[in-house]
Formats: structure tokens, sequence, C-alpha cells
């Protein structure tokens, strides 16, 4: 999901689109401090509201009764970029099968899965096991569901930080979507501008005997 852009879109619309850079880099700040506390046990919708109550505290704005959970109201809307479908597909037609592991709620996979319209095999949220990424919880759970070889097993996501550093601390084989043309600041085996032509890189990194599943947040 473009969760970045979608959260800035928001926070331009509140606040002013001259805030967007600031507010999404503060936004950035204070949603890995509630997750990594008391807030793993709090549901992403929670997690939503509370960042976006703290971003206002933290830069002085106002935030208006119902305003305090726009950012959380606003995620089953979110879309997919254009070439995901496609490109998930493609994977699935090349015998890879497909889990999620979301730092996210039930109801907003659901939603997102819908607006795919690609099957998952195998879906890990965080407001389930209470545990959110870059936590191990759920490359735990995962494994615990699954039983997929470590060797046929390769992590896809477009976070350094939630994806490429755990998968890194666990041996695991990473593909980062580097959608903004970031420099990485923590190994990752390969890198793409977008989903497509994953398919290819999957490929090439795990023989077709052994591929059994592609996670992707």
């Amino acid at each position: 999901m473009p969760g970045c852009g979608a959260r800035s879109d928001e926070l331009a619309r509140l606040w002013g689109e001259e805030r967007r850079a600031a507010l999404l880099a503060r936004y950035h700040e204070v949603e890995p401090l509630i997750q990594a506390g008391p807030g793993g046990a709090l549901s992403y919708r929670q997690v939503l509201t509370e960042a976006l109550v703290r971003v206002a505290a933290a830069e002085g704005l106002v935030l208006h009764g119902a305003e305090t959970a726009a950012l959380a109201g606003s995620l089953p809307r979110w879309r997919a970029f254009p070439e995901v479908p496609a490109a998930l597909r493609e994977v699935r037609a090349r015998g890879w099968r497909l889990a999620i592991l979301s730092n996210t709620d039930r109801d907003y996979i659901e939603a997102s899965l819908a607006t795919i319209g690609v099957p998952f095999d195998a879906v890990v949220v965080a407001g389930e096991i209470g545990s959110y990424k870059p936590a191990h919880g759920h490359w735990r759970v995962f494994a615990e569901r699954t039983f997929a070889p470590r060797e046929g097993h390769v992590h896809v996501g477009a976070s350094l930080f939630h994806d490429a550093e755990p998968a890194a601390a666990l041996g695991l084989p990473m593909v980062w979507i580097n959608r903004l043309a970031e420099p990485a600041t923590v190994p990752v085996t390969r890198e793409l501008p977008t989903l497509a032509g994953l398919a290819d890189v999957l490929d090439a990194l795990v023989p077709a005997a052994d591929a059994a599943l592609a996670a992707s947040p």
C-alpha cells in the first residue's frame, strides 16, 4: 500500500500543503515509538489516532474532535500502486505463494486485498498478534503458520526500517522496493523502483524447485 503518500496527503489536508514534508517526518518519528512501547497491544487504528494526536501536539497544531480519527478513517481508501496487481499475478503464475506481513489490522488488509484483486496464501497483521515490525513477531507467526522453508522464502518490502532491517537480522533475502530512490542504509539483496519485474528477480534468487513463499507487507 502507498502508506507514506496517503499519510502525507491526509496530513496536508488537515494542516496545509506547505507543512506536508515536516509533518510526515514528525509522523515517522512518533509512530515507531507508539508501536515499540505498550502500543504493541494497540490496534493499528489506535496507533494511527494516537500518532496523529502526538504530531499535532509536537507541532503546536489544533486537532478538532472527529479529526483525531482522520488517518484511521482514511486508510481503507488507500490504493495500491498501479503496477501491483499485474506484478503479483505474474509472481503467482510463476509458482510463488504470497503472504502479507502487515503493520495494520485485519479490516484494513481486507480492504486492500479487495482493491488488489490477487489472492494471498497467508496474512499476518499486527492487530492480531500484538507485535509491530521491525520486531520479529510477524516472521515468527509466519513460520508457525506456513512452515515455509527458509531457502524458499524471500521478503519483499518498501521500508528499510520495518522490512530490510529485520530481514537482514533474520538472514533472509530481501527485495527492497525503493520508490523514492533513497540510499540503502542496511543490506538488501536486490533493489527495484517498483514491483514491475519482481517475478524475474524472485526466480533469479531462488531456484524454481525451492520456491515456496514470498512475504510482502
